[in-house]
């Protein structure tokens, strides 16, 4: 393929913001009309005289964009913006279906978790119920309870769901 028509071709790229900055670098990225992702949660927040439920990032300092090659680099140009996540110097791309497989289990709005580090564990295809088609790695925490998580590779973490106890779920081996 000619360089040219490889520029042109967009990707998934993880972002790294500054800290707590993740909802302006949405908002600038949205006025460039640049697409992005910022996967959120709601949590309940308890302070000594109430509680609140606040939306949170899911994966703190960090954004995805969906970008050819001058739309990312117009991208880093933003106040909110540090780098573009890199392995060996190059943009790591993020695998559409990583993207596709967290967005449709944040959809679902199912009780979340967030682990730093990859769990080694089988991979899966969901093939029934809310989590069809997901693609993650089952972790067992307590007997009975199921975990299904979806990697985000590049960024070391790894987003946790627990599986309804009563699912009729089937789970396939890869």
């Amino acid at each position: 393929m000619p360089d040219n028509q490889n520029k042109l071709l967009k990707h998934w790229y993880a972002l790294y913001t500054k800290p707590k900055h993740e909802f302006k670098a949405k908002l600038q990225l949205h006025h460039l009309e640049i697409e992005n992702y910022l996967p959120t949660i709601i949590i309940t927040k308890k302070w000594s005289d109430r509680k609140k439920k606040v939306e949170e990032p899911v994966f703190r300092g960090y954004i995805f964009i969906y970008v050819n090659e001058s739309e990312r680099l117009l991208a880093l140009k933003q106040s909110t913006i540090i780098k573009t996540i890199c392995f060996e110097g190059k943009p790591c791309i993020v695998p559409q279906w990583q993207i596709e497989n967290l967005k449709k289990m944040l959809k679902v709005n199912p009780e979340v978790f967030i682990s730093d580090k990859i769990e080694i564990g089988t991979k899966v295809k969901i093939t029934e119920g809310p989590f069809s088609d997901i693609i993650g790695i089952v972790i067992e925490y307590k007997p009975g309870e199921k975990y299904l998580g979806v990697t985000i590779e590049m960024l070391h973490r790894t987003v946790l769901v627990r599986l309804p106890k009563d699912s009729s779920y089937k789970i396939i081996d890869l």
